[in-house]
């Protein structure tokens, strides 16, 4: 059996990044792109959309400076526009040397977003291209709407990808971009394409609108597909991409004359690096990196896995670095930090790693030991913290709480170099440092943003002494964002989530 070998590029970074309420900070992304690069080993990533902001041009310039250091440039990629150059003079500037060019797709598109001609669409991404070309920068074609197109408008496609195949590019993208494709038509549609043009490479890119991610992308790669986007822990917008853990395991074990270089391993390493720094908590039944997949409660599982492994399948938790557990679970002993960071496939800067080590010594007066599962929270909250500038301190508090009283909270907080302090009741400890609060930033003659969401959540098979990280999701005029508070207390790991987010509206 002939293999092939297809390329694999993760879109966390990018495409990911568009789930509700996900933005890495500059941190996060190098420390992801470093992990999917250097660990997970994946072809590609795609960090980016150019233009996007001043933070995310910060991001792709660090993203692109380490990558250049350690020839990983070319694996480097970020989304951009046909815009007269705007987005290659923004790729020039953040060091970036590969672009994902945004076009049209499907004649719906073309004819009622950009209200021009097939002709007109052509001619300025031939132009576009050149330019790129021009500056040493590497083009690959998004076909946006793509799968609409092969539904409605089949001749629009066919004739653009005949212009395509005259023009200096790489590779050709084919999104579901509403994630509508049935399995049968992803294989019908990549092989009528391949089959047309066998000699130009394309990348098959799956939605999971309808739960069918992982069965198009089989169909996808069953029909000739040159590639596959992924996404860890399956982000991205509405009900995400085509999930990398479950997809890298099905193409292993059902496509045998497939060929990847990821490394199983580390999956769920980055799984749970990526839902810390997102705050997208990962289904315990997700498959392959969920908390339960390889956890057997009943007892007849465990008494069979005693006799020959009766309920073991090839999906083994050691090919992605876990080991079964039995429900009891079992905590982990002190260790050193050092060591534990590379036990998790982890690596930080010095300074990074200096910050962390000094949070953890922070925690030991609170918690007598933390553990391994800890470490991505803590790393999570302290690249979290450093993220900003520092105006706003909460100085001291007392919390009350008292049968037959309301609680009460007396706060010292000082904004600015100023130190205020006011007392407030409310209808439990939080509630109560939140009306102080209000009532501080009322005689200031500033608004609170309204909080909307409150999450809670510690490391899986932690104790009652367990790290407690709190995500609050806030609401203002501007804008809607999330803020982490980490402790081994619940309503102080929350203070701790309301004084980051009083420091990025007083910033």
């Amino acid at each position: 059996m002939t293999t092939r070998r297809i390329e694999i590029m993760d879109t966390t970074l990018r495409d990911g990044e568009q789930t509700s309420g996900v933005s890495f900070s500059a941190s996060e992304k190098l420390t992801i792109a470093k992990l999917l690069l250097d660990e997970l080993k994946v072809d590609r990533i795609e960090i980016a959309s150019a233009r996007v902001s001043e933070g995310e041009f910060q991001a792709v310039k660090g993203v692109t400076k380490w990558a250049k250091e350690n020839n990983y440039l070319e694996k480097v990629e970020v989304l951009t526009f046909v815009d007269k150059g705007v987005s290659i003079d923004w790729m020039i500037e953040a060091g970036a040397k590969v672009q994902n060019l945004l076009t049209k797709g499907s004649l719906n598109h073309l004819t009622y977003q950009l209200k021009k001609t097939a002709n007109q669409h052509f001619k300025e991404i031939s132009e576009t291209v050149s330019l790129a070309k021009e500056h040493g920068i590497e083009t690959n074609v998004y076909l946006e709407d793509w799968s609409n197109g092969m539904r409605n408008s089949k001749d629009y496609v066919f004739e653009f990808l005949d212009f395509l195949s005259t023009q200096p590019i790489k590779r050709i993208m084919l999104p579901d971009t509403l994630g509508i494709l049935t399995p049968n038509e992803s294989y019908e549609f990549v092989k009528e394409i391949k089959d047309t043009y066998p000699n130009l490479h394309f990348d098959f890119h799956a939605h999971n609108d309808y739960d069918l991610g992982v069965a198009n992308v089989m169909e996808g790669l069953r029909a000739g597909a040159d590639g596959l986007h992924l996404t860890v822990n399956g982000m991205g917008e509405r009900a995400g991409n085509a999930p990398m853990a479950s997809t890298v395991a099905v193409i292993n074990d059902f496509m045998p004359n497939i060929e990847i270089g990821v490394n199983e391993k580390v999956l769920f390493t980055v799984s749970k690096l990526v839902e810390n720094f997102s705050g997208i908590m990962i289904p315990a039944n997700k498959p392959v990196i969920g908390a339960n997949v390889f956890t057997q409660t009943a007892g007849i599982h465990a008494d069979g896995d005693n006799k020959k492994n009766l309920y073991f399948s090839e999906l083994m938790p050691e090919r992605f670095g876990r080991t079964r557990q039995y429900a009891l679970g079992k905590a982990s002993g002190k260790a050193n930090i050092q060591k534990n960071l590379q036990e998790l496939g982890l690596q930080l800067k010095d300074e990074d790693l200096k910050k962390v080590t000094q949070r953890i010594i922070e925690l030991g007066d609170k918690k007598e030991v933390v553990t391994k599962e800890d470490l991505p929270y803590i790393i999570s909250d302290v690249l979290d913290s450093y993220s900003y500038k520092q105006n706003v301190k909460v100085n001291s508090y007392v919390l009350t709480h008292s049968k037959g009283l309301k609680p009460s909270t007396t706060i010292s907080i000082t904004i600015n170099g100023k130190t205020y302090e006011e007392n407030a009741q409310g209808d439990g400890q939080f509630d109560a440092f939140m009306n102080a609060l209000r009532n501080i930033y009322k005689i200031k003659g500033k608004e609170m943003p309204d909080l909307i969401d409150y999450a809670v959540r510690i490391p899986p098979g932690s104790h009652s002494d367990a790290l407690c990280e709190t995500i609050i999701t806030w609401k203002n005029s501007k804008k809607e964002f999330k803020t982490r508070g980490l402790d081994s207390d619940q309503t102080v790991s929350a203070i701790k989530a309301t004084e980051k987010m009083l420091n990025i509206i007083t910033n």
